[in-house]
């Protein structure tokens, strides 16, 4: 019996460790051809400039994952099931090239090698949830995909850390991250390519998900247009924000006075990628997608609350460095894990539109990335003279406002956009 015949009729608890487990798997090693090279210090300015190496790099990686992203708008929308596991291998292939590139090209040409690294990389997420959406189980489902982001960012960059204190060169760890996890990225994505689509219960309950063509798209946009835009831009200051926190976590880190404990990226991330996935996992008992939808923008509104109000103690010295730390992303993370599963999911079924959740993930996306790439250049050019921490600090109380904001005004929108159940049915 072939794997996918199995799990046709397998129980769903077991379905569930299956199809999460392979999808966090194939997600978590992903991050190893993305994020270990911003580990590194890079030292110095570009040629003459102003503009710092490090900052260089990671926005030329930015801008080719922002682009692979507003591709990702009609190729992910569009792909067909058949196509999903071959794409993802012929992206890593061409972001571990990329990744040698880097290594091995003249200083003025890495940022083109981080680029092209970047540009296959940002398709990786709507072709694993692929997989995973459009089902009863899809916000658990979801839910055990997103630790994947908030536990592996950590983890690679640790990795990255030990090479680099092995004697690994600067510019090889990242290649050689990527090395070690590419065997094992090609069995995890053969394992979740035997995920079998959603069978006529999940239809019935989320509704139909078929690939859109440039006038569906176009016509759902519009028709929902204020919503989308509160959530979109929500979603920029959001992406800015958990980006910088990424990015630059060994210099804020540092700065707390961790330098000598390159673990704690690894290990305060685990209470944060626990408290956010509970509440947001915690839904999927939910049928009523409306309701689903209502408690969704709570968790989201709180994670606000807490970044904003965490951040205003940590200054008042209510809170210590670490706590604060591991607050600002349970904060961060409440509102940016539902963003990549279960609010476009639940969304697209309040609506009883025909939809693909993957296809909003990307519009967000797209639109996220432009706002990291703005962030990190105001930054250097902006605020050359602020340290990392100070900024952090400031961005993190921009960010709770405005979120707060956006994600209340979202959810008035689509609570009057969509029918409670009793009304849809008669």
């Amino acid at each position: 019996m072939s794997i996918r015949r199995w799990l046709s009729s397998a129980p769903p608890a077991l379905f569930t460790i299956y199809a999460m487990g392979a999808a966090f798997s194939a997600y978590f090693c992903m991050y190893a051809f993305r994020k270990p090279f911003a580990v590194a210090t890079y030292e110095g300015q570009y040629g003459d400039s102003d503009l710092e190496l490090k900052i260089l790099f990671i926005t030329a990686q930015v801008i080719g994952y922002a682009v692979s992203k507003l591709a990702g708008i009609k190729v992910v929308s569009e792909m067909t099931r058949a196509r999903r596991a071959l794409t993802i291998v012929a992206c890593i292939a061409v972001a571990e090239l990329a990744l040698v590139g880097f290594a091995v090209l003249p200083v003025h040409l890495k940022p083109l090698a981080l680029v092209l690294n970047g540009l296959p990389l940002g398709m990786i997420w709507g072709l694993v949830y692929g997989f995973l959406e459009g089902r009863r189980l899809s916000d658990l489902l979801g839910a055990g995909l997103c630790a994947s982001f908030i536990i592996a960012s950590g983890f690679v960059k640790s990795v990255g850390k030990a090479l680099l204190e092995a004697g690994v060169p600067e510019y090889w760890m990242a290649a050689t991250v990527g090395g070690i996890f590419l065997i094992p990225m090609l069995g995890f994505v053969f394992l979740l390519a035997q995920v079998p689509p959603p069978d006529a219960e999940d239809v019935a309950e989320r509704s139909e998900r078929a690939p859109m063509d440039g006038p569906a798209r176009r016509a759902f946009l519009l028709k929902y247009a204020p919503g989308l835009a509160a959530l979109v831009l929500g979603y920029v200051v959001l992406t800015a924000y958990r980006d910088f926190r990424d990015n630059f976590a060994r210099e804020i880190w540092d700065a707390l006075g961790y330098a000598a404990d390159p673990e704690i990226m690894t290990t305060a991330e685990l209470p944060v990628a626990f408290g956010s996935l509970i509440a947001v996992a915690a839904i999927f008992k939910l049928k009523d997608n409306r309701k689903a939808l209502a408690v969704v923008h709570g968790i989201m509104i709180f994670g606000a609350l807490l970044t904003l109000g965490s951040t205003l103690a940590f200054q008042m010295g209510w809170l210590g460095p670490a706590p604060w730390m591991i607050c600002v992303g349970l904060g961060l993370y409440l509102g940016y894990v539902p963003f990549n599963c279960v609010l476009f999911d639940r969304l697209v079924a309040a609506l009883g539109a025909v939809a693909t959740a993957g296809f909003l993930i990307y519009v967000a996306d797209s639109a996220g990335y432009v706002g990291s790439v703005g962030l990190l250049l105001y930054k250097n050019f902006g605020q050359p003279d602020l340290s990392w921490l100070e900024f952090f600090k400031g961005f993190s109380v921009l960010t709770g406002v405005v979120s707060l904001v956006l994600y209340g005004l979202s959810a008035v929108y689509f609570h009057r956009q969509t029918k409670p159940v009793e009304a849809a049915a008669s």
